[in-house]
């Protein structure tokens, strides 16, 4: 009875300090008004607040946030220029870049999506399918417990009589181990096992033991989760469809590798076509400003006649030329300022970006700042160097297309999940074998009264339980197999024929993606040509278009042609020349599409991918590693009869240089023919 009320008086205790936490606090809650119950806290838990971050370095924010104010139509300030060639952009833009920004505003929108010079190292470094959490699944474990507990009972036994007796015990245990998996799948184990007991029970030599044990054990997989191939593939210890080994951690961030190669290329190709917009956008507001002081000389001649009440200043000529000046100054106000309307940029009709053209020298001048990590404004406005290639570009299109297949980045990724899917369709094959492991376990015993004291007190050869131990006096061992097999198989099955048709499906996407690509590369190659025989056509206008200004002014003149005729001769001159600057433009984003579709826009930029330089403690450190280990040895990781090859060996980011990749540089081909844009003004082309 004793016993029990103790017992009971403990378990109502523990209940009396639990019941505060599970019951619901009536004075949590307060009127809110009209009677109505509310929680003081939603106020605070729906507010909207500011979060509590470490802020950027006033150096990394003082240039964006001390940005001059953008410069205004209305302003009227003197122009100072920055010439920039585009090569200097690219180099500029690259060179400050974290962020590969875009732009269409998704940094702003969708902040995940956008690709830095973080992501790759991210993969790689994830702690649940990066490489490196990959291959501590073959890391040494180090686990170590121990428990201590009192037994007091009654046991129906006793040796002396019938009936029962009290047993009360001390005990303890203390359990480390080391283990270690292997490539092949076979499971290592140290073991050092301490025993304690002290008990009461009759004739027991000593009042308390111990018992010490050191074991060896080893653990192979026969069938299931056996071999180098699959352990690489799969990791040890997984189930069917969940692989996560370092083969496939490796494809992985070969893929993050491909995406950060897009992102850069799109990069500079939006550099690019920012370029050449901003280029244009001058050159349209050279052709505006030419019309609009054209306009302004006539209408001041009409407006002289027209004071002088003489023949030609009629009212309502007067009003036309001035009509017309006021027409060509809004123009050359939308060209300066420019309007909001979407640039070109990657993907918007093709997919290194179709020529736009509708902003104004303003708008472009901030897309290209932005793009190139700059303020808004500094003062300065930028102001293109380079000018559009004047001579026809041919391509050979039998080599275009082969190199596009080869060297397009999005196939290349592509190529690099087939590799991941014909992994998982080999580990996946595996789990259709039952699980048979091989045991084996060896063991050194030691019984003593004591633990490490090695003196006798009279009990003579078992006093001491590590003395025992290392004499190799009890030494146990033990063999097994160990079967473990769901009947029929059903999710390896199904895991096998889901990677059957995994497999099949990104081969699909691969041949489709290839007939994409050499469709992209056929219509960039036709789209230099129509860009070059429009600008021949554009050019022979603009000839025209001045010879026809020329003469009407002069029959103007002579009082021999009416004021429609030389107004509208105007408005053409200044069409045809803002038409003639933006086929140029056209032409030479053309020729960058090409480069774009056939994977070679880096190399034409000159922009190589490397990884940047480790701290010089990482060298040191990793030359101290490399001092301590022993010579290398090659070892085939995936399977002691066959290779299983991952990929094909480093890609040459500028094969052209080496001349390897294909018989005969592409560069060489493009400037077979070339044909200065010069034509006779009555040239069939």
């Amino acid at each position: 009875m004793h016993r029990k009320s103790k017992s009971l008086r403990l378990l109502l205790a523990i209940l009396v300090l639990l019941a505060p936490g599970c019951r619901a606090r009536r004075d949590a809650f307060v009127a809110c008004g009209d009677g109505v119950a509310c929680d003081p806290y939603l106020k605070t838990a729906s507010a909207i607040e500011f979060p509590a971050i470490n802020s950027c370095s006033e150096a990394e924010c003082d240039a964006k946030i001390k940005s001059l104010a953008p410069r205004l139509l209305s302003s009227g300030e003197p122009t100072k220029y920055r010439d920039i060639t585009l090569a200097e952009t690219v180099q500029l833009a690259l060179a400050t870049s974290d962020v590969l920004p875009d732009l269409g505003g998704a940094i702003v929108r969708t902040p995940d999506a956008v690709e830095t010079i973080y992501d790759k190292a991210i993969v790689e470094t994830d702690a649940t399918r990066g490489i490196e959490a990959a291959l501590s699944a073959f890391d040494a474990q180090f686990r170590s417990d121990f428990s201590f507990e009192n037994n007091d009972r009654a046991i129906n036994n006793e040796f002396f009589g019938g009936g029962t007796r009290l047993l009360t015990q001390d005990a303890a245990v203390s359990q480390s181990q080391i283990t270690k998996r292997s490539v092949t799948g076979t499971e290592f184990a140290a073991r050092n096992i301490i025993e304690f007991d002290s008990n009461n029970a009759p004739g027991n030599a000593f009042t308390h033991a111990y018992t010490v044990k050191m074991e060896m054990e080893a653990r192979h997989p026969l069938l299931q989760g056996s071999g180098m191939q699959f352990n690489r593939i799969a990791g040890p210890g997984t189930a069917p469809g969940t692989y996560n080994g370092v083969l496939l951690a490796r494809v992985r961030t070969d893929v993050e590798l491909t995406e950060f190669e897009i992102a850069v290329r799109n990069y500079v190709s939006n550099i690019e076509n920012a370029y050449w917009d901003l280029y244009f956008a001058y050159r349209d507001l050279d052709a505006k400003i030419a019309a609009r002081d054209t306009s302004l000389e006539t209408w001041r001649r009409v407006r002289a006649l027209y004071e002088a009440g003489r023949r030609g200043g009629e009212a309502e000529k007067e009003a036309q030329a001035r009509e017309q000046y006021y027409r060509f100054e809004e123009e050359v106000q939308n060209a300066l300022s420019g309007r909001l309307f979407d640039g070109t940029r990657v993907g918007n009709g093709s997919p290194g970006g179709t020529f736009r053209g509708n902003p104004g020298v303003h708008v472009a001048e901030r897309r290209l700042r932005l793009l190139m990590n700059l303020p808004a404004a500094d003062g300065e406005l930028l102001r293109p160097r380079d000018e559009p290639v004047l001579a026809a570009i041919s391509f050979d299109w039998h080599e275009v297309a082969s190199e596009a297949v080869v060297r397009r980045a999005e196939l290349r990724r592509q190529k690099w999940a087939i590799r991941g899917r014909e992994l998982e369709l080999i580990a996946s094959k595996n789990h259709l074998l039952p699980q048979l492991d091989a045991v084996g376990r060896y063991r050194f015993r030691g019984f003593g009264n004591d633990l490490l004291d090695s003196s006798s007190n009279g009990v003579g050869r078992f006093d001491n339980a590590y003395d025992d131990l290392v004499s190799g006096d009890f030494q146990e061992w033990q063999v097994g197999l160990e079967l473990d097999m769901p009947i029929g198989f059903r999710r390896a099955h199904s895991a096998v024929r889901n990677a059957e048709l995994l497999l099949a499906r990104s081969r699909a996407l691969l041949r489709n993606a290839q007939d994409e690509v050499v469709n992209e590369v056929a219509g960039s190659v036709a789209d230099v040509d129509r860009a070059y025989e429009t600008a021949l056509t554009s050019y022979n206008r603009l000839v025209a278009s001045r010879e026809q200004l020329e003469a009407v002014s002069a029959a103007f003149e002579s009082d021999k042609v009416p004021l429609d005729l030389l107004l509208d001769a105007q408005r053409r001159l200044a069409e045809a020349e803002s038409r003639y600057y933006r086929s140029l433009t056209e032409h030479a984003i053309a020729i960058k599409n090409v480069h774009f579709s056939k994977g070679t826009l880096l190399e034409f930029d000159g922009v190589f991918l490397a990884e940047g330089a480790w701290p010089a403690a990482a060298y040191r450190d990793a030359a101290e590693l490399a001092s301590r280990r022993g010579r290398s040895m090659p070892l085939n990781y995936a399977s002691t009869k066959a290779a299983l090859a991952v990929s094909h060996g480093v890609y040459d980011q500028h094969p052209h240089e080496g001349g390897m990749l294909f018989e005969g540089p592409v560069e060489a081909v493009e400037t077979e023919e070339i044909e200065l844009m010069t034509p006779p003004v009555n040239s069939d082309k």
